[in-house]
């Protein structure tokens, strides 16, 4: 059963960044870093298995600190609120900074193919 759409919330650069240094410290919490790691060792670097262990414990830890500023409890909240972060990047070097301190959170570090297995352009 749908129910009316909520007003989505606006927040100030400056509120942008308490919210993203809340939930990037979230992260930093015993008991969230234990899931995260958890979750990690589960999905043994398989981007497949990433999506489906990380990213729901992931957005569990970010809905705790964004609800508190009127972004729906559920997995909608925390993409407008990526999407209201990503505007502010191009506008503030410290969100843009703390974005990629949570991405580096979220994501596995990608490894990069050896030199010697680069396809030569033609």
């Amino acid at each position: 059963m749908a129910s009316a759409p909520a007003q989505q919330p606006t927040l100030t650069v400056e509120q942008t960044r308490v919210v993203l240094s809340e939930v990037i410290q979230a992260f930093s919490v015993p008991e969230n870093a234990a899931r995260m790691e958890e979750a990690r060792e589960s999905a043994c670097n398989d981007m497949g298995k990433m999506l489906q262990l990380v990213l729901p414990v992931a957005t569990q830890i970010q809905q705790e600190v964004i609800k508190a500023y009127g972004f729906n409890n559920e997995g909608e909240g925390v993409l407008k609120f990526a999407r209201l972060v990503k505007m502010y990047e191009t506008q503030d070097p410290e969100i843009a900074a703390m974005s990629v301190k949570l991405k580096s959170l979220l994501l596995p570090p990608l490894s990069t193919p050896p030199i010697g297995g680069a396809i030569p352009a033609s």
